[in-house]
């Protein structure tokens, strides 16, 4: 039997296979996971600062005003006429206007 040696790869040969990886990697990470991880920062910082009067909307499409703010759970005023409120929790807000913003008109 006769084996064959293969010569050693060049060190220019494994650059040459690493840096289209390493392109895409740093592509993926711009593209992807910093806007992912700036986003999820913004929604932490908007559900910390939901306080008593604002008005939110929930993710089941409730729209309420804050009557009452736990640590994990809200309590929405859903219909003043009514007294109707419901108990959510804080994850389950979608978005928040702050007392005294005015409503984006579309």
């Amino acid at each position: 039997m006769i084996f064959l040696a293969q010569a050693p790869a060049h060190p220019s040969m494994f650059w040459a296979t690493m840096v289209p990886f390493m392109i895409m990697v740093a592509i993926i990470y711009m593209f992807i996971i910093r806007p992912q991880r700036t986003k999820e920062a913004d929604r932490q910082e908007m559900l910390a600062g939901v306080r008593k009067g604002d008005r939110v909307i929930t993710s089941g499409g409730l729209h309420g005003v804050v009557v009452n703010v736990k640590e994990t759970e809200l309590v929405i005023l859903i219909d003043s006429n009514k007294d109707v409120k419901v108990k959510v929790e804080r994850d389950a807000i979608t978005s928040v206007r702050h007392k005294g913003e005015k409503a984006e008109e579309d």
